[in-house]
């Protein structure tokens, strides 16, 4: 009879062991493509040649495949990053019990960062998490133990659920919906592509006096207008559900940038419908209102930005 075959993830290490690899990780939701089969080394020769030849685990800072050898490969088989995007892992590998045992794994229960160390660290470095929210992982990436209790009655209630074990309300299935679906990402990069045209718009048009620009960038002002509300409504959803409401600043910051794109759209989209002729050659307001514009690009940039460290974080990007 074969035995089973075992298959790790490449982005939290999670061992699965089955004919073939999962659809995607019950840990990480990482893909089936970032799974990688596990090759068995025996206890002999091959197993102390291994642990002498100094084996690493590598890992691509851009997608998380996980690669062991001396070196990083020339280029990511997943990705195509080249080799000089990867970084070590924290331990070697050891086969059949040769070399150096790994330390233990903690996985913070916020963001899914995985520590490896004898105790977690004092806070988490991708989301700031406090070290009483690490939980223990086993070889497959199952939680030992729990972590410290979070309070999430107001958490629930802000989204619309209910306390406690009973059926979440229609606000609490929405919520999850939203997680499900992913509309947050897939919100914000409206705004987020919009309105660096805007800007660019409308500096052109000052400087070139091109009014079908100014116009062209008032007309994209309102659009993100209409988005905000749904990008900060699914943004809180995000931060409430999926990070337990954790009060640390990269949310906090998170939170008040999307609330300052959501401020300036409505001064600028309101002035100019106020003041048509705000822009024109002559007015004392011009660069007030472009000022107005960077400092909204200048919070959408950042809001991006702490976005893809949550997101990619974890993976070691």
């Amino acid at each position: 009879v074969c035995s089973m075959r075992k298959w790790e993830c490449g982005v939290c290490g999670y061992i699965h062991k089955e004919e073939g690899p999962p659809e995607k990780c019950p840990v990480c939701e990482a893909p089936r493509k970032m799974f990688k089969e596990v090759v068995e080394e025996s206890q002999g020769e091959t197993g102390g040649a291994a642990a002498e030849a100094g084996m690493k685990k590598w890992q691509c800072a851009v997608c998380g495949h996980g690669h062991t050898g001396t070196g990083p490969p020339d280029k990511c088989p997943v990705c195509d990053t080249p080799g000089t995007m990867f970084v070590a892992m924290e331990h070697h590998i050891a086969h059949g019990g040769a070399g150096v045992a790994p330390g233990k794994r903690w996985r913070c229960t916020v963001c899914g960062y995985i520590h490896t160390g004898d105790e977690p660290p004092e806070k988490c470095p991708v989301c700031a998490a406090p070290k009483g929210m690490f939980v223990e992982i086993d070889e497959e990436g199952k939680a030992i133990g729990e972590p410290a209790p979070v309070a999430i009655e107001t958490v629930v209630a802000a989204v619309g659920g209910k306390s406690g074990r009973n059926s979440p309300s229609w606000g609490g299935r929405l919520a999850n919906l939203i997680l499900k679906l992913h509309l947050h990402p897939i919100s914000a990069h409206f705004p987020n592509g919009v309105l660096p045209v805007v800007l660019i718009f409308l500096v052109i048009s000052m400087f070139f006096n091109i009014v079908t620009l100014e116009t062209a960038a008032y007309y994209n002002l309102i659009f993100v207008l209409l988005t905000m509300p749904i990008v900060v409504l699914t943004g809180f959803c995000e931060w409430q559900k999926r990070y337990k409401g954790l009060k640390t600043a990269i949310f906090i910051t998170k939170l008040i940038c999307g609330l300052t794109v959501l401020a300036t759209t409505n001064v600028l989209v309101f002035w100019r419908l106020l003041d048509p002729a705000v822009l024109a050659e002559g007015s004392s307001w011009r660069m007030t209102y472009l000022g107005v514009a960077g400092v909204m690009l200048g919070a959408t940039g950042l809001a991006g930005h702490l976005g893809g460290k949550l997101v990619f974080g974890p993976r070691g990007g």
